[in-house]
């Protein structure tokens, strides 16, 4: 399950050859200038709070992702304003985490401050982030937001791992309708200079057809992660901590169940019913071409259209992922400053059956290494430091469009169509200084990056805090962030069919944002208002089925280019929470986005806005939660560029401009009967909201071509569950 012994190796060589060059480094107790903050007092876990930090930080503590019931990273996220998850396929469930509502893969994940995760690991990798064994989350908006993550053009999200102060033994077993099961056991023990941890977490959940055309909306999948923790408090004067996570999941969409040799196998006929849902075909066997001329099929009522032939096989996405991680950070005195050491490590592999597109599997190793110092120089801060990015990308495809069959007999592969090796070096500083008697505080960073494809890229970024009293406070933030593009195949399957791509992108995606927010706190209400704005240059498109510059051929390359007007997104939002009583608290969230585009470049509709609705109650032995998301209507026109490609319903007629509103309600109860010992119970999407229901997933072109893509609403209805929790 992972055979990458080699990269453990490599990791623990660079672990213990960075603690030997240092071993006999200065070990004189640091000493740092005294810095107030002000306006603090309010718990973490409160929305409406934020981390007593000069750049706007919020955080997610433990607390609160156990109320949420969340069970990985994309559920413990979602549903919070200026934060959502967005699915960006109905059958394989691409899920990413969109800050902003910028696209997902402007948002760094990090480790403890590692970044290690790229556009191949992250579309179906953030749901097999563990959740256990974590101190928070922490979410900071905007470009620029961390010195070692620039390519994070929306922000950054980082788990921050426990550090374990107790013996502890937490289970956690859930059952829930459509076949899921939840089981997870965590470990934690101090011992003599630190302290160990360690989770293992099964989840498994069955694909989801809401509206009986035997299309699932929702993947099924079977997933098991385990992790370990380490953390010891003197290796050669150094302070350490660390992981090692692994993942292999299996999840499959399209044709309902999990027999994927089955499905694979069938490739003919037409097990599924396309007359189902709103705007259905009028024939179960097909659909309608809506030109009215391009279809090669007679429909049951005369109409011409498209009969599908192609088994269970041919509308099934089947991915594999097996993944393996790891992360070191060492912490120690030198002279008057602390030193930092960093390094991670990740492979990550992907093998996928893409039904009717073809067959697709990744190889992709990444590599992070840091050096920093951060000490007093006057009256300011100064942190100057090194590090070195790694990251590539190896694949195998092979497109059944241009090879017909499917199986792997007699097809002639499409080797690398999509590789790349970036190699990225750095350097950065930053200083921070309060003035005014602390009640301004200022932080200027830049980093230089020298990229091996696209040269020097400088990074810039100011942030300034103004405590305005002991209530109120002032955040606001300018900077610039570049992003180095990937070809990824899943962006784009289309690459698959194409003799190769065609590289015209010279320049790196750049944002310059700009955000200001205001806070206040008190003992019963605190709350946070924000304004955000960003533009993306350069951003990165890829157009398969083009003919070839060169003239070689026609309708035969993609092309890897940039799109020539930039992408704004401008947004505002506030949330707030009130102590209604010592055991209930209220909290409302609201949020409005504008967007400037040109259509075709910004990908998934978005809404407009979006109001959050949250209660938690403590009433005796009850934890008690319920939330209400309300979203507002889509442009759906602009954002799947209907002028361009209109989209279709089966039945023939285009799918709507815009998409209704809609509202999702979440409620969550626990009953502890002691410290140890407690049960649990809710449902999320309680009023079964799924878009399904309303305007199908599927589309056709005006040839009558089929996509799954057309998604602006819940996937899955109504999910109820139950559990128990014991911690010993």
């Amino acid at each position: 399950m992972f055979p990458s012994f080699r990269i453990k190796a490599a990791f623990a060589a660079t672990i213990a050859g960075t603690l030997s060059t240092v071993a006999h480094a200065d070990d004189t107790v640091l000493t740092l200038p005294e810095v107030h903050v002000m306006g603090s007092g309010v718990k973490i876990n409160a929305q409406g709070s934020l981390r007593d930090e000069i750049i706007k930080t919020e955080s997610v503590d433990a607390a609160t992702i156990e109320r949420s019931n969340a069970t990985n990273l994309t559920e413990a996220l979602d549903k919070r304003p200026g934060i959502s998850v967005q699915v960006e396929c109905s059958v394989c469930n691409v899920r990413n985490v969109t800050l902003n509502n910028l696209p997902g893969r402007f948002t760094t994940l990090m480790i403890d401050g590692i970044p290690l995760y790229s556009s191949v690991s992250s579309a179906y990798g953030l749901d097999s982030v563990n959740v256990q064994g974590l101190e928070r989350i922490d979410i900071a908006r905007g470009a620029g937001a961390s010195l070692v993550a620039p390519e994070a053009l929306a922000g950054t999200v980082n788990i921050v791992t426990k550090r374990p102060t107790q013996a502890e033994t937490v289970f956690r077993g859930q059952v829930a309708n459509f076949g899921a099961f939840n089981g997870d056991l965590y470990l934690a023990r101090p011992i003599e200079g630190g302290a160990l941890s360690a989770s293992v977490d099964y989840r498994k959940h069955d694909s989801v057809d809401g509206i009986g055309s035997g299309i699932s909306q929702y993947t099924g999948f079977d997933r098991t992660m385990a992790g370990i923790g380490y953390f010891l408090d003197d290796v050669g004067g150094f302070k350490v901590r660390g992981r090692l996570d692994l993942v292999n999941e299996d999840r499959g969409g399209g044709p309902l169940g999990s027999n994927y040799a089955a499905i694979k196998a069938s490739l003919t006929g037409n097990p599924f019913d396309f007359s189902k849902g709103p705007h259905g075909s009028p024939d179960p066997n097909g659909w309608v071409a809506p030109d009215g001329a391009s279809g090669p099929d007679t429909l049951a009522n005369g109409q011409n259209g498209v009969l599908y032939n192609g088994g269970l096989g041919g509308i099934s996405q089947i991915i594999t992922t097996r993944r393996e991680q790891g992360t070191f950070i060492g912490e120690r005195n030198v002279g008057d400053g602390v030193l930092r050491l960093a390094a991670g490590i990740a492979h990550h592999y992907q093998d996928s059956f893409y039904g009717a597109d073809g067959i697709y599997t990744a190889n992709q190793s990444q590599y992070y290494l840091e050096s920093s110092y951060r000490a007093p120089w006057g009256n300011n801060l100064v942190t100057v430091g090194l590090n070195y990015r790694y990251e590539d990308l190896r694949s195998h495809g092979i497109a059944f469009a241009t090879n017909p069959g499917l199986d792997e007999t007699g097809r002639t592969p499409n080797i690398g169509v999509d590789n790349y090796t970036y190699r990225t070096p750095a350097i950065f500083v930053q200083i921070y200084r309060p003035v005014l008697d602390d009640k301004l505080e200022l932080n200027g960073s830049a980093r230089v990056d020298k990229h091996n494809v696209f040269g020097t890229i400088v990074s810039p970024r100011f942030n300034a805090l103004y405590h305005h009293d002991d209530a109120y406070a002032s955040r606001f933030s300018l900077g610039r962030g570049f992003r180095a593009p990937t070809s990824f195949f899943e962006q784009e399957h289309g690459i698959l069919s194409d003799s190769k791509i065609v590289r015209q992108i010279d320049k790196p995606e750049t944002s310059d944002n700009a955000s200001y927010a205001l806070s206040f706190s008190s003992d019963r209400f605190s709350w946070v208002a924000s304004a955000n704005y960003n533009r993306i240059k350069n951003f990165a498109t890829l157009s398969s089925g083009q003919d070839d510059p060169s003239g070689s051929c026609l309708a035969c390359v993609t092309i890897f280019g940039s799109a020539p007007d930039p992408v704004t997104v401008k947004g505002l939002d506030w949330v707030g929470t009130y102590q209604a009583t010592a055991s209930t608290a209220l909290s409302l969230g609201l949020e409005k986005f504008s967007y400037d585009f040109t259509p075709g470049t910004l990908n998934f509709s978005r809404p407009e806005q979006r109001v959050y609705v949250t209660v938690d109650s403590n009433v005796g032995g009850w934890d008690l939660t319920g939330k209400l998301t309300w979203t507002g209507r889509q442009n759906l026109a602009k954002f799947y560029d209907y002028a361009g490609t209109q989209q279709y319903n089966l039945d023939g007629t285009p799918k709507p401009d815009w998409s209704p509103s809609f509202s999702a309600v979440d409620v969550r109860a626990e009953y502890r009967f002691d410290k140890h010992y407690s049960a649990f119970f809710g449902a999320d999407n309680l009023f079964d909201y799924q878009q399904a229901k309303h305007d199908s997933y599927l589309w056709v072109d005006s040839a009558g071509s089929l996509d799954v893509t057309h998604i602006w609403g819940p996937n899955r209805g109504r999910y109820v569950y139950a559990g128990v929790r014991m911690a010993l």
